[in-house]
């Protein structure tokens, strides 16, 4: 064990040589592990936006009242002397009173034009009370809805009261006159900005408030009295949108220092530069700079709007400081209000932080409302000082030498500060201060590239990023970027504005309306440019073009389709992915590009994309062609002809791989539907009478009876487990723990006597519907069971040769392409595929005038009952279709359909003829399992945006297409952009957790492999002792051991039940999702080193895979499934000739499917009753290629060898063909071996470079072939009647179970070493008749699994293991 915890340390220091093998899980393949198959695809929720400013605001009036009465103090203050005299910057006693009063107002006005030029001024010079409320009112009328500013100096009145009123004069200014903060409110109305720079401004500040509630009050009080006197007024504005900025607390005064301005408040709103820096040579650290003087500071060059000279960077400075601070202590909604929505509002806070920082020095508080923070401690003050000083500390010698001004380095640090943020930051943790400081450097060359580089890897931390730095403002600054045409800066910005594009797709008409459109276009033609920068503008202009008319014919104008046609062959995957889909959107609903796309034969060129390797590819080329047909303007024979030529392209991918692709493949023919309604409605009626008139016999009577899955004993009848083809439901009663002697006892008894029924025609009635709890069945005109008959009746062979039809049949094929997905192993796929269907049956019945049809205005609810869907228990819509989440009896399913008519207005209800003879069950009158859960899903929830039926309206038929039908692709793709793509991703950061554990996973690995060579080495002399035995919910027809987990997965018809067999105990039981004429013949696990994966083969040629099998805390999903053979139709299954008269029953239907899995390439091997071999390739999603078998009887085994190509097949006539898959497939076939009699029932392959060919037939003859030799080097023979035979790969024995009710084990020179009959314990019960057997990769282990529905583990003796 010692040596164990070493290595969960080190996977490869001091490998020793048994370790080496460890190394090759490392470099295994990992199978259906993409986004694709581990997400679901659909887009990311859309993040509220909260940046853009929904009410941008403009100061567009300014009233500045001064009642400065120079020369008289009033009576409430006593100055100091020396006391502060300037105001404005002026001493008022340095002239005349009134020419210093109209100086100072003068001055007064050019400060604040320094911040907002545009506005209309309006001084009041010592007022009266009538000549504040007419400019007030003035102001207020002529500003409608904006903003109005009302600065007050009361340097020359009383102090505010407390009763709410700040003082004027009279008119011949001998007395002060109150006025009160209520009438300034009314007349100034809303939304406004005060200033009051007077002692004790705090008590404005409180009276305002107290005014604003009290209006407030009386508002409410109106609104219920009628006669209030306030009713009949026009509603007085609210005064929530009014800010107020005030110079003091309450009980301050203001300071009266000489060597400050009077008004030090105003000065620090208007003139911040200057008096901060006066401040600075007053401070004791101002010593430290050597010959700055106060006249000095005076005469620093240049302007504040010029940042190039010395006083205009130190604006700049001052600017991204303050807003810095702001932006980092103020709540996100408060910055937004104050700090971007009005630019004066956001200049008078920014230097309202300063009046705080400066006046607190003095024992002032400045008082704003809304209330801010206080700030003025920042550490981000001192970045700030250290600025003044190094300008400073140059400034004597600029003056008097006329050196060269240095630059500060302030925002090459704060981008490096901003940098160390973020390479060394963690994953969750406080925004990064500098990021307005970012937002400024921009607007400078110098650091301008290294800024966007920044901003670019901050963004790409996620969306939250996105948001906050659109929430900072970088949107009008990244627009403006785009006019500047240096060649270095495009890499950057088209990966900036796809980062915001795929957070906040409305950017789409802001690039539109700036012409920022024709950048990315540059971008995207240009060959000099990575592909990576070209795929990041093909999605920016994608989304530019996305339902918005406006920048579709913007990008046509531009060119757009050409420039994306050229590049659909590019050899970067991602890039021709959003090629594709960009014009599948810029031709969406806009006739003119289709056109433009028809002569550059668009459609043509997008072909070549329905092969292409990677299905993310294929699916956007669907898209882009389905978009294509899908255009509703006129239609002429020429678009017509190209609209069938694109129909028959698309109608070849029904077997795609991929279901993704499948999905966009079923809304690609959904547009053309809706084209081409009338004639699709003519071939649905056609479909619908040949279905009436011709009962296919179900596969299941062409077996004889005793073939029928044995019957269940109900009480022994365990829950499934409810799956989610996506989503995680959990059912409520999952009873999974129970104890394993209660299990065997089959304690677990449900409610509720057997019942007995035909299980012909099962449509579940309404009433046991809804004890399913379906909240809505959808009608549906044509149930599974209906379109299935149909797809049966319509030769389907007729599918592979679909291409080369003529025209008039095109809708015919398409609606058989149609019947094809809606039978699709994948539920998603069928659910689309069954809406389009019965969307155009439903038109098709209410055009039609035949009599029928009146009958069936008003289906009958067929619900698709669940024994006959195709597909899991759907994803999370199927709201409550979980069968038995709370115990109790299944519901029961009606006899016949005429029982459907519970609940629905009587039609004449048809009959259906009896699909199969009715059965009458053998064990005391049961159903077999499949009926006794009906498992009904509602295929659709109705979307949120239709309306409730309305119940009996014969013409009210439920529309199931719309336009807008659309699988999700293209917004999950989009998720690329907003994800993180510079991140290491978590399976190679080694530190991670999925790291971790796959570190643990591999050392598991090689213990298991370590130890059972162990004892497979030193011989196996016996294999009888019986380490697991139980009662399987079904009869086993496919065992097959995890090979490192102790886990063993067994499937019955449509069920796979997993045990855990170290400890015996049941893990999970769900079910597969075939249909119930089908049966799982073989299953693969994927992936079985790592992340585990569970294929099922069903005989109707479906693969389904699926993942959660066996987990606690999870359900199981299915993750893909297609149709791998298409050609093993229901109706072609029984016709398998009888091969054998030992043939098991089971058999009888021919071999079912079978595979082989190679995890070193990642190809699949799928055969069985067809004549071909088909190989897929699971990292493609496609078909590689097809072997002809070169037979014409069924392929029954399959075993492969990825190191030499070789594909070795066992076939029912007893031929063992040996193919080779690197040659033509007609000369690909090797060698043939015919020295079998009869059905071979394994031929395996061992795996060493010069292993042999074993294989074994029914009359229990094995042989071994030399692949390289005609003939047979070596033959055994063991038992006849062979039912069921596996080969242990490591330890070369053989395991045959016979008809005869026992297991003969054999080794390698065909000596018997065990033979068993008899279960251990159960009083020596016979075994039964054996179904299923199957050794376990490594350990010397064998499952059994026989009709009695037991299924047992026998290992080698107890002292080897």
């Amino acid at each position: 064990m010692r040596m164990d915890a070493e290595l969960l340390h080190s996977p490869a220091v001091g490998l020793a040589e048994e370790e080496e093998a460890d190394m090759t899980d490392w470099n295994l393949p990992l199978a259906f592990m993409k986004k694709r198959h581990c997400e679901k695809i659909e887009g990311s929720k859309a993040l509220a936006q909260s940046w853009r400013m929904k009410d941008r605001m403009k100061t567009v009036s300014v009233a500045l009242v001064l009642c400065l009465n120079v020369g008289v103090d009033p009576p409430d203050v006593v100055k100091t002397s020396p006391c502060a005299r300037l105001e404005c910057w002026i001493d008022p006693l340095s002239m005349s009173p009134q020419k210093a009063l109209e100086t100072i107002g003068a001055n007064l006005q050019k400060q604040y034009e320094n911040w907002q030029p545009r506005a209309r001024y309006k001084q009041s010079l010592d007022p009266t009370v009538d000549e504040v409320k007419k400019l007030c009112t003035s102001l207020r009328r002529n500003a409608k809805e904006e903003r109005v500013l009302f600065h007050y100096n009361g340097h020359g009145v009383p102090r505010p009261t407390v009763n709410g009123e700040i003082w004027v004069f009279n008119k011949n200014y001998t007395q002060y006159i109150p006025l009160s903060i209520y009438d300034l409110q009314t007349w100034m109305g809303s939304p406004s900005i005060f200033v009051y720079d007077c002692s004790n401004a705090g008590i404005i500040v409180k009276s305002f408030k107290q005014f604003a509630l009290q209006r407030e009050q009386e508002l409410e009080v109106a609104a219920i009295n009628p006669n209030h006197p306030l009713a009949q007024m026009p509603l007085p504005p609210s005064m929530k949108n009014c800010i107020q900025l005030a110079a003091c607390e309450a009980s301050e005064l203001l300071p009266m220092n000489p060597d400050l301005p009077a008004d030090l408040f105003t000065s620090c709103l208007t003139t911040p530069i200057k008096i901060a820096l006066r401040w600075f040579c007053m401070q004791k650290s101002a010593k430290l700079v050597p010959g700055v003087t106060l006249d000095l500071i005076e005469k620093i060059p240049g302007r504040l709007n010029d940042r190039r000279t010395p006083l205009g960077e130190l604006n700049w400075i001052f600017t991204a400081i303050t807003d810095t601070i702001a932006w980092n202590v103020l709540p996100r909604d408060l910055f937004q209000k104050l700090f971007r929505q009005d630019l004066l509002v956001a200049s008078l806070f920014r230097n309202f932080l300063l009046a705080e920082r400066i006046m607190r020095s003095y024992n002032c508080t400045p008082v704003s409302s809304p209330r801010l923070p206080p700030t003025y401690m920042h550490a981000m003050w001192q970045a700030w000082d250290l600025a003044v000083d190094i300008c400073l500390s140059q400034l004597p010698t600029i003056i008097e030498e006329g050196t060269a001004f240095r630059h500060s380095p302030f925002f090459a640090e704060q981008l490096t500060a901003f940098q160390v943020w973020l390479t060394m930051g963690v994953e969750n943790r406080n925004p990064p201060e500098q990021l307005p400081i970012v937002l400024q450097v921009l607007l400078s060359q110098v650091h301008r590239l290294r800024a966007l580089d920044l901003l670019g890897r901050f963004l790409d931390l996620g969306p939250w990023a996105v948001s906050l730095a659109l929430s900072v403002g970088i949107f009008p600054y990244v627009l403006k970027l785009l006019q500047s045409s240096a060649r270095e800066l495009r890499p950057l910005l088209v990966f900036i504005w796809a980062k915001i594009l795929a957070v906040d797709s409305s950017c789409q008409a802001d690039l539109v309306k700036d012409n920022g459109h024709k950048y990315f276009l540059s971008v995207l033609a240009d060959p000099y440019m990575p592909a990576e920068h070209r795929t990041m503008a093909a999605f920016i202009l994608a989304v530019i073009v996305n339902s918005y008319n406006t920048g579709q014919e913007a990008c046509l104008q531009g060119n757009l389709i050409a420039i994306c046609l050229e590049q659909l062959n590019d050899p970067h995957p991602l890039l021709r992915q959003w090629v594709a889909i960009c014009l599948g959107r810029i031709w969406q609903n806009f006739d003119s590009a289709r056109w433009c796309g028809v002569r550059d034969s668009a459609h043509e060129k997008l072909y070549n994309l329905l092969s292409d390797p990677i299905p993310e590819v294929r699916c956007a080329a669907v898209f882009a062609l389905g978009t294509f047909v899908g255009n509703s303007a006129e239609r002429t024979d020429h678009s017509t002809t190209i609209d069938h030529n694109v129909a028959m392209m698309l109608a070849q991918l029904i077997n795609d791989g991929s279901p993704v692709v499948r999905k966009e493949l079923v809304v690609a023919l959904s547009h053309l539907v809706v084209q081409y309604e009338s004639n699709f409605c003519t071939v649905a009626l056609q479909f619908m009478e040949e279905e009436k008139n011709y009962a296919v016999p179900s596969p299941a009577s062409n077996t004889e009876p005793g073939s029928l899955t044995p019957v269940r004993d109900s009480p022994a009848i365990p829950r499934l487990r409810s799956v989610s083809s996506y989503g995680n439901i959990r059912a409520a009663t999952t009873v999974r723990n129970l104890n394993k002697s209660l299990q065997n006892l089959n304690l677990n008894e449900e409610v509720g006597g057997p019942i007995a029924f035909s299980p012909g025609n099962l449509s579940t009635s309404s009433s046991a519907s809804s004890t399913l709890g379906s909240p809505d069945n959808d009608e549906y005109i044509l149930s599974f069971e209906t379109i299935d008959k149909m797809r049966r009746v319509s030769s389907y062979s007729s599918l592979n040769s679909l291409i080369g039809v003529s025209f008039n049949s095109v809708y015919t094929q398409i609606w058989r392409v149609l019947l094809h997905l809606a039978a699709d192993p994948f539920p998603e796929v069928s659910d689309l595929a069954m809406k389009v269907l019965n969307s155009i049956a439903y038109k098709s019945l209410s055009l039609s005038p035949s009599p029928q049809a009146t009958m069936n205005a008003r289906p009958q609810r067929i619900l698709d009952s669940g024994s006959l869907t195709q597909s899991a228990p759907a994803s999370p819509t199927s709201k409550g279709a979980h069968i038995h989440q709370a115990g109790g009896s299944p519901p029961m399913p009606s006899t016949s359909s005429s029982s459907l008519t519970n609940e629905v207005p009587k039609p004449p209800v048809r009959d259906l003829p009896p699909a199969r003879p009715p059965y009458t069950p053998t064990l005391g009158g049961q159903a077999p399992h499949s009926h006794q859960f009906p498992r009904t899903r509602k295929m659709f929830d109705k979307g949120p945006d239709q309306m409730a039926d309305d119940g009996d309206e014969p013409g009210g038929h439920r529309n199931f297409i719309s336009a807008a039908m659309q699988t999700g692709l293209c917004d999950w793709s989009a998720k690329y952009f907003a994800q993180p793509v510079m991140k290491i991703p978590e399976e190679h950061d080694v530190e991670s957790q999925v790291r971790k554990e796959r570190e643990w996973r591999f050392l598991r690995n090689g213990r298991v492999r370590r130890q059972s060579q162990r004892i497979t080495q030193r011989g196996i002399s016996r294999l009888d002792d019986q380490i697991f035995i139980n009662r399987n919910p079904g009869v086993p027809s496919v065992v097959k051991f995890h090979p490192f987990n102790p886990c063993i997965a067994v499937a019955d018809r449509d069920s796979i039940c997993f045990w855990d067999w170290e400890k015996g105990e049941k893990l999970d039981y769900f079910y597969n999702g075939n249909p119930r004429y089908t049966r799982i013949t073989a299953m693969e696990y994927l992936n079985g080193h790592d992340c585990s994966l569970l294929l099922t083969a069903t005989d109707d040629g479906a693969l389904r895979i699926w993942k959660n099998f066996a987990d606690l805390e999870r359900n199981p999903e299915m993750v893909t499934a297609w149709q791998g053979l298409s050609d093993m139709l229901p109706t072609t299954r029984g016709l398998a000739r009888r091969v054998s008269i030992y043939l098991d029953r089971s058999k009888q239907g021919g071999a079912g499917m079978v595979v082989d899995w190679e995890q070193e390439t990642g190809l699949l091997m799928t055969s069985g009753d067809v004549r071909v071999i088909r190989v897929w390739d699971t990292d493609r999603e496609m078909k590689v290629q097809d072997i002809p078998t070169g037979a014409d009887s069924c392929v029954t085994s399959l075993s492969c060898d990825s190191q030499r190509s070789l594909i070795v097949a066992g076939l029912g006539d007893g031929s063992v063909r040996v193919y080779d898959r690197r040659m033509a497939p007609n000369e690909c076939r090797v060698m043939t071996y015919r020295e079998h009699g009869a059905w071979v029932v394994k031929a395996h392959l061992q795996k060493e470079t010069d292993g042999h060919i074993i294989s074994v037939s029914v009359n229990g003859d094995v042989r071994f072939f030399e692949p390289r030799m005609p003939d047979s080097v070596n033959v055994l023979q063991t038992v006849k009647g062979l039912t069921a035979l596996d080969i242990h790969p490591q330890a070369n024995l053989f395991a045959c179970g016979s008809m005869n009710q026992f297991i003969a084990v054999y080794n390698a020179s065909g000596d018997v070493i065990s033979n068993i009959k008899y279960y251990d314990g159960f009083m020596g019960q016979r075994i039964g008749a054996i179904s299923c057997l199957a050794f376990h990769p490594y350990w010397p282990h064998l499952a059994v699994g026989s009709n009695d529905y037991y299924m047992s583990i026998y290992s080698a003796e107890k002292r080897l293991r």
